[in-house]
């Protein structure tokens, strides 16, 4: 016996995988050759708040004359990032605000974040079970027993932990399925709960100048404020506790 760790994916799961992928990267480069043709130097997914405001002062002008080519290509690099557990979201929700204003920005990233997140809970579905069980297995644990234990009141435990930051939302968008939540309740607590934290990344991109750091955006009182929320969405399971 090999002294290695065995890869938790079959090959027809990376395979499809794969083929997710490789449809996302199409789609890239359909949008991409519908663009006029300039110096995209510029263009790489931000790292930095530096990075973030260069792509800004790029895209400004862009997003007036091509509108509906920029909007698909954030939409798509959006879904295309939570698919893939690529970090850095934040900073595409700064980006929103920063383009399209509160209003605006909010409806975009709000869509493209539910989106996103259940395009991971799909493919999660299909092959993310070892991957699952590899990267998180005591998280997994816990969220098992809670989803079964809550399983009454599950839209509201699932509302609870998307406006608060008790687990990752990668780790929910890919175990969701595995322990079983109905589509239905991830969806609806997805699109409501992301509302909350949608709304102080975005408010923020549209004074992305002022913005010093990107952990200035969950100071204490963000953070306090989003748990009050969270316990508020819980309390009907609280209620129906008591009443029992």
């Amino acid at each position: 016996m090999g002294g290695g760790r065995r890869f938790p994916l079959s090959r027809r799961e990376v395979a499809a995988a794969t083929g997710v992928l490789a449809s996302y990267m199409l789609g890239l480069v359909g949008l991409y050759l519908t663009m006029p043709a300039t110096d995209y130097r510029f263009l790489k997914l931000p790292r930095t708040l530096e990075d973030l405001r260069i792509l800004r002062d790029h895209l400004e002008s862009y997003t007036s004359d091509y509108t509906m080519q920029v909007l698909m290509c954030y939409f798509t690099v959006y879904i295309f990032m939570q698919t893939f557990m690529i970090p850095g979201t934040v900073f595409m929700s700064l980006l929103a605000g920063a383009l399209f204003g509160v209003a605006g920005g909010m409806v975009l990233v709000i869509v493209a974040a539910t989106a996103g997140a259940s395009s991971c809970f799909f493919l999660s579905k299909m092959i993310g079970r070892p991957l699952v069980f590899s990267l998180w297995p005591d998280k997994l644990t816990f969220f098992q027993a809670q989803v079964a234990k809550r399983r009454a009141k599950l839209f509201n435990y699932m509302l609870f932990l998307r406006v608060t930051p008790t687990l990752p939302n990668t780790f929910i968008n890919m175990a969701s399925p595995i322990v079983n939540v109905p589509y239905r309740v991830f969806f609806l607590a997805t699109s409501i709960g992301l509302i909350p934290a949608a709304y102080v990344t975005v408010r923020a991109g549209t004074a992305l100048g002022e913005l010093k750091s990107v952990a200035d955006l969950y100071d204490f009182q963000s953070i306090a404020t989003l748990f009050f929320i969270g316990i508020v969405t819980l309390t009907p399971t609280f209620l129906s506790k008591g009443q029992k």
